[in-house]
């Protein structure tokens, strides 16, 4: 058995725990995925099964990624999403959908195209050869050079309460929690990711993505085949990007 299946990432699971999984349900050693998911996350994790297949990962790891990310207004956390410690709390500027809905959406605007953005110190980039995450965990905080990423689409969802749905459309590299947290500052309140669903990572759509209950009683039958997509195909196929179809 060789190939892809798309997954619908379950909220809690790390991408590992996926892999691993899917590895007990083929007793296939060689699996690997391309985008990792924080356990918070869900949504589309591409999981590629067997020798072939796995080297293949790196020509679909660089593609644009899709999300709908929730926003907590008025909250901010050491860690910039759901996971962290509370900071910093502004309930002044809760339950103002109305006032915040038309902030937003200017200051959205500042953050389309291509713009720089400081990689947040919990997350699994290396300085120096050691993990930020690591460092933060310790207290430590080091300074990190701004990276250029490529926002596509921006587009707020909607706003009530202290809660903001945003659909991005990004390039490979972008961390969603500190574009949420910038979009914040700048409305003055703060902000944390409170949700994220990836509905996009190129050239996989959500709607092409298998729950894990789905694929464990695919296996128990037998039929785990009947989702597995040749990598060949998608390559040659050259099936369009979400920005095509936005």
């Amino acid at each position: 058995m060789e190939g892809i299946v798309i997954v619908n990432k379950p909220i809690d699971w790390t991408s590992f725990d996926v892999v691993a999984k899917i590895r007990g349900l083929t007793g296939i050693k060689k699996v690997g995925h391309s985008g990792t998911l924080d356990p918070m996350a869900t949504g589309v994790l591409p999981v590629f099964i067997g020798r072939s297949a796995t080297k293949l990962i790196d020509q679909f790891i660089g593609g644009d990624k899709g999300y709908l990310a929730e926003m907590t207004l008025g909250v901010r956390t050491d860690t910039l999403d759901a996971t962290g410690k509370i900071i910093n709390l502004k309930p002044e500027f809760r339950n103002k959908s109305e006032i915040q809905m038309t902030k937003l959406e200017e200051v959205l605007e500042k953050y389309s195209g291509e713009i720089e953005q400081i990689p947040p110190m919990f997350s699994a980039k290396q300085i120096n050869g050691q993990r930020l995450y690591k460092l933060a965990r310790q207290g430590i905080e080091v300074e990190r050079k701004p990276v250029k990423i490529t926002i596509h689409k921006l587009a707020l969802v909607s706003c009530e309460g202290d809660k903001a749905i945003l659909d991005v459309v990004c390039s490979k590299g972008t961390y969603i929690r500190q574009l949420v947290s910038d979009i914040g500052d700048d409305l003055g309140c703060g902000a944390h990711l409170s949700k994220l669903t990836r509905t996009y990572a190129q050239p996989f759509h959500i709607s092409e993505a298998l729950n894990m209950e789905t694929i464990i009683t695919l296996a128990k039958h037998g039929k785990l085949d009947t989702i597995i997509i040749k990598p060949e195909d998608i390559l040659n196929g050259q099936k369009p990007s979400q920005t095509e179809n936005s």
